[in-house]
């Protein structure tokens, strides 16, 4: 598997559909456009870290996960902190830890073990 197709099978993983049936069982949160909102922001860390190429240095690779985890600090504060709560907390530290892998990055050297994103998440 090329390392674009590894990064591009990540995808499997969103787990916006699930949040989406939470919107539909009263939690406003996980409308079609704040759930849109988190995709973009990971299909473009998955897009730039494809357009960076395998060889790329950890320091560029590392700043694209950066990049990624603020924007969804962002969007979640702009929603007051309800986006991601404990369950969406995990479903992207999985995520960002199988981009991260998928990268040629080993997660567990980051966030003191606990993966990528634990470097700089505030959720």
């Amino acid at each position: 598997m090329t390392y674009s197709e590894k990064l591009e099978n990540a995808k499997i993983l969103y787990p916006f559909d699930r949040w989406l049936e939470a919107y539909d069982q009263g939690l406003d949160q996980y409308s079609d456009e704040n759930c849109d909102r988190a995709k973009i922001i990971l299909d473009n860390l998955i897009d730039k870290l494809i357009s960076l190429e395998e060889t790329a240095s950890i320091n560029d690779k590392l700043g694209l996960f950066r990049e990624a985890v603020e924007h969804l600090n962002f969007l979640n504060d702009e929603i007051d902190g309800s986006l991601i709560e404990t369950g969406e907390r995990e479903d992207l530290c999985t995520l960002f830890n199988e981009i991260a892998t998928a990268a040629g990055l080993n997660p567990t050297e980051y966030g003191g073990g606990e993966g990528i994103a634990s470097e700089w998440c505030d959720w």
